[in-house]
């Protein structure tokens, strides 16, 4: 039996069109199940949210401007609602502490566990405006999918959290990854950055995912 085709998600967990793609990637794993493996990274998007409205929206409203933009862009996509409080009134500072309990959960847990909850931090964020940039609040969701708070908490103590998320921010550089959503297929064969359609990523990845003994791949 052939090993699933590894595709390295790198997306920030603030990244509006990482939410949107979401819906896709749950098709694509729907459609090819058994055939592709969903490895989630993070990349530094919004690490710092203060200078990034500062330097790249000041002049175009702000925050009050960005946050118009993120309503725009998922208008047309019924399955990535946005509650028009995120950017406005609910202005997270940094996706990064996310990003940290995402990877201290990937090594309390295992991957599964983790790519889960950051389904659930983005719904937190985009349907329920939770500031998710504080770690209370992260915690509290820790808390209500019923998941080892003190087994999470030690990895983000002793380290481990943040060397595995600087790791993923190494990777980045090292691929000249360009920003959120960026799709790594096969190992750096393919690479595939920003809103993807779901026919387009579909086709490119099942087209990787058949491995032609014969031929080399049309993509």
């Amino acid at each position: 039996m052939n090993k699933p085709l590894i595709i390295d998600y790198y997306s920030d967990i603030l990244c509006v069109w990482a939410w949107i793609t979401q819906r896709r990637i749950e098709e694509v794993n729907l459609s090819l199940k058994g055939k592709v493996e969903f490895h989630y990274h993070y990349v530094d998007i919004f690490g710092d949210t203060h200078t990034k409205m500062l330097e790249q929206w000041q002049a175009k409203g702000g925050y009050e401007g960005f946050a118009k933009h993120v309503q725009q862009s998922a208008s047309g996509y019924g399955s990535a609602p946005v509650n028009p409080k995120i950017w406005t009134e609910v202005r997270p500072v940094t996706s990064a502490n996310a990003h940290l309990i995402l990877k201290a959960i990937e090594l309390s847990y295992d991957r599964e566990k983790s790519i889960e909850i950051a389904l659930k931090l983005r719904e937190a964020f985009f349907v329920d405006a939770l500031d998710i940039g504080k770690l209370d609040v992260l915690y509290d969701l820790v808390a209500d999918n019923d998941l080892d708070h003190t087994l999470i908490d030690a990895h983000v103590q002793a380290g481990s959290a943040i060397a595995a998320l600087m790791h993923d921010h190494q990777q980045c550089k090292q691929q000249n990854l360009k920003g959120s959503p960026s799709y790594v297929i096969d190992g750096g064969r393919q690479i595939l950055y920003g809103n993807v359609g779901y026919r387009v990523l579909h086709a490119n990845i099942d087209e990787l995912a058949k491995k032609p003994q014969e031929e080399a791949s049309w993509c």
